[in-house]
């Protein structure tokens, strides 16, 4: 009997050995790919420094169709063996002129990164999604999901030319309620057909399916509580669609889903779901409940009767299930800051 009981202690023990040398493993390579990456990034600078350098000393005219970009490629690769597509020597010389003080190069981003924020053109545009990569640590693909779905235009279009300015240089930062809704918010990632006949239920299931991706879209703090939330008075039952709760603003997110335009009547039973939180769910740390109420319309003169004179926070949003027209977005962004912008002092 004490022979199979060291047996299995010893069993036990191996396999903490293989778990923590497994951690310890993991843990270097995680160390060495971020130094290999760091050193990377740096050596792609300097190379897109050396390139513009040699242009000026030579007065070489090197646009996209030059042919120096082939022969430095081709010449590269002979010497140097992979790694130097004429594609990739284009983006080491614009990685240089877009960031042409190495200071300004975050450690914490990879190649990849950078690939990706080059090809936005716009300077605003390109500084607010470098500063949301790190501050939110996204992936490349979550990059590219981001850029193309225009969040920093969705984002910017509610603030002023002050606003927009602060975005680019800091990011998103959560700071009040406002700062957590977009219009629109756009799920493009269920894959429903943009003239499918849905319901409310199969919305609802198709966001719980791609749960990860909807957390993406909803933006940094938010945690998912539950589907379908009951709540009983009087022997009558009601059902709050999704519930998160939101870690940086501490309070929970009610989102309730409409198939259409949204009404005044569930403008008004979004505030009975936030009454009955803020009375019988939300901690003595808790803040105030936030409501959300998503249809395919807007309506805003409704809204803003709807809203008249509600003491909770209850905001009104649209969901397009299609990606948005970037560029029409980007037109009214424009519009918006040359109404804001003021005369030059004389």
């Amino acid at each position: 009997m004490a022979s199979k009981t060291n047996k299995i202690s010893k069993e036990k023990n191996y396999n903490i050995l293989i778990a923590n040398i497994g951690s310890i493993l993991e843990k270097g390579r995680q160390q060495a790919y971020r130094v290999v990456n760091e050193i990377l990034v740096k050596t792609y600078w300097e190379i897109g420094k050396q390139i513009v350098e040699y242009e000026d000393k030579n007065k070489e005219n090197a646009k996209y169709g030059s042919k120096l970009f082939e022969k430095l490629a081709r010449d590269l690769r002979l010497r140097y063996d992979k790694g130097f597509s004429r594609s990739n020597v284009i983006y080491m010389r614009l990685f240089y002129l877009k960031y042409p003080k190495s200071q300004t190069v975050s450690n914490q981003l990879s190649w990849s990164h950078y690939i990706a924020l080059l090809s936005i053109e716009e300077g605003l545009e390109r500084k607010f999604y470098e500063r949301q990569c790190i501050l939110d640590r996204w992936s490349v693909r979550e990059l590219k999901r981001q850029t193309t779905t225009a969040l920093f235009q969705r984002i910017a279009l509610s603030k002023d030319k002050k606003g927009v300015l602060e975005l680019s240089k800091k990011g998103q930062i959560i700071k009040k309620d406002e700062d957590i809704i977009k219009d629109p918010y756009v799920l493009e990632f269920l894959k429903i057909p943009e003239n499918y006949k849905y319901t409310e239920k199969q919305l609802e299931q198709k966001i719980i399916d791609n749960l990860q991706m909807f957390l993406l879209e909803l933006g940094k703090g938010f945690t998912f509580v539950a589907r379908q939330y009951r709540i009983s008075l009087d022997n009558s039952h009601f059902y709050v669609d999704l519930v998160f709760y939101h870690r940086i603003l501490k309070c929970f997110v009610l989102i309730d889903l409409k198939v259409g335009q949204v009404t005044h009547q569930d403008v008004g039973q979004m505030n009975l779901y936030l009454n009955y939180f803020k009375e019988e769910e939300s901690d003595k740390m808790d803040n105030p409940p936030i409501g959300i109420v998503l249809g395919t319309e807007k309506n805003h003169l409704t809204a803003k009767y709807a809203l008249g004179g509600i003491s909770n926070k209850l905001f009104i949003s649209k969901y397009k299930l299609y990606l948005p027209d970037k560029k029409e977005l980007e037109r009214k962004l424009e519009e918006s800051l040359t109404k804001t912008k003021k005369p030059d002092a004389v």
